[in-house]
């Protein structure tokens, strides 16, 4: 052997009694990273990946709980979905819902907000009161405001005869029924956003305020020119969130009206679980599963790309 041959080994293999150099730590920091992640990664794939997967293959065939037709049929779910009106339908029901919801679970979540952060007495209270609804089971809610809007024994009705007002059906008259959701869902679910506000408030600097007071800028003023803009990146998030919980309404409505009356609350939710449970055509209810899925990611994108605009 040359003696160049044992001077390059000699340089590349390190002596006994040496440590290990850092690409062998890096490998090992490596296995470490991936012994922490595995549990993760494994909930991950089973929970999440493979049911995507699963029920994309699913909504594929003609797979019925009946077991009669479990045959690859291609797209003939999709094609049959986008021509169902009963689907279409119910899918206005899921975004007439949202649109009538988002808007004053924000509104009203945000006027609650301003009104607690001005420092009335008792704040420990008032968080309390805003906030407990939204700990309570949607079941509860939802037989609470059933025995509210009972046409007959119901407290709003009682109290509305009193000044001569003639009885409504609140939740069986197809022009009133959603909004009668609407107004449990707002009474339920508004303390959330209630905090979230409160807390982005309680985070604006105080300098600001006090600057525009010795401006001569009188409260309505500094809460258009100085709260609302601060706000904004909470007031974005929070709209994102509620169309997102608007759009998968399911329990409170099945809770309260089963979806009637005739249809006119029916979310897109419920006629997947009708179409694949009742109705046992699980392929079909795939299809129509991922059609909305498809349209909950493309809010979602579409929300995205308005934040980033805003932030640039």
């Amino acid at each position: 052997m040359s003696s160049s041959t044992l001077s390059r080994q000699a340089r590349t293999t390190p002596p006994s009694g040496v440590k290990a150099g850092p690409s062998l730590r890096r490998s090992g920091d490596n296995v470490s990273g991936w012994a922490f992640a595995a549990p993760f990664l494994v909930f991950f794939l089973v929970f999440l990946v493979w049911p995507i997967l699963y029920g994309f293959y699913m909504s594929l065939t003609g797979k019925s709980l009946t077991g009669a037709n479990d045959a690859v049929i291609g797209f003939a779910n999709y094609s049959e979905a986008f021509a169902d009106a009963g689907m279409w339908r119910s899918l206005g029901n899921t975004l007439y819902f949202t649109v009538i919801s988002t808007v004053p679970l924000v509104l009203v979540a945000l006027a609650m907000a301003a009104l607690l952060n001005i420092g009335l007495p008792a704040q420990w209270l008032w968080r309390l009161s805003y906030f407990a609804p939204f700990l309570l089971a949607s079941t509860v809610v939802s037989m609470f405001f059933v025995w509210m809007y009972n046409p007959q024994l119901g407290l709003i009705n009682d109290f509305l005869s009193k000044f001569g007002i003639p009885k409504v059906g609140w939740l069986n008259d197809p022009n009133v029924a959603m909004w009668s959701i609407v107004i449990a869902t707002l009474w339920w679910t508004v303390g959330f956003n209630f905090l979230l506000y409160l807390a982005a408030m309680q985070n604006i600097p105080s300098q600001h305020y006090e600057a525009a007071s010795l401006d001569g800028a009188g409260a309505w003023r500094q809460f258009f020119s100085i709260t609302l803009p601060q706000l904004t990146p909470t007031t974005v998030m929070i709209v994102l969130l509620q169309i997102l919980a608007s759009l998968k309404i399911f329990d409170q409505i099945y809770q309260m009206t089963a979806g009637g009356p005739g249809g006119s609350t029916r979310p897109v939710v419920q006629y997947i679980f009708e179409t694949g449970f009742t109705g046992y055509r699980l392929g079909y209810s795939a299809a129509i599963s991922y059609i909305f899925f498809g349209l909950i990611v493309m809010v979602s994108v579409m929300q995205f790309v308005i934040t980033r605009r805003r932030s640039a």
